[in-house]
């Protein structure tokens, strides 16, 4: 399964760990093809996206979350992997 794959499939706390667990492995067997592969700069992107995340979900054309879920915790910890 996918990064993205199981990002789409959270919808318990079991999964959100499944997913920590699989991005952990992502980083492990891909660090290439992280932006932010040092914890400083994945927690600076992850502040950063946070702030910024109306945005995110007004661009899919998704409601904006007003009390995050495990999902809405596991599309932050997915951008911050990316996030510039």
């Amino acid at each position: 399964m996918t990064l993205t794959e199981h990002n789409n499939s959270i919808r318990s706390r079991e999964d959100f760990v499944a997913f920590v667990k699989a991005l952990r492995n992502d980083l492990h067997d891909n660090p290439a093809t992280w932006e932010n592969s040092n914890l400083e700069r994945f927690l600076e992107a992850l502040a950063a996206w946070v702030e910024d995340m109306d945005g995110y979900y007004t661009d899919q054309g998704k409601p904006v979350p007003q009390q995050p879920d495990w999902k809405v915790a596991a599309d932050m910890l997915m951008a911050a992997k990316m996030y510039e």
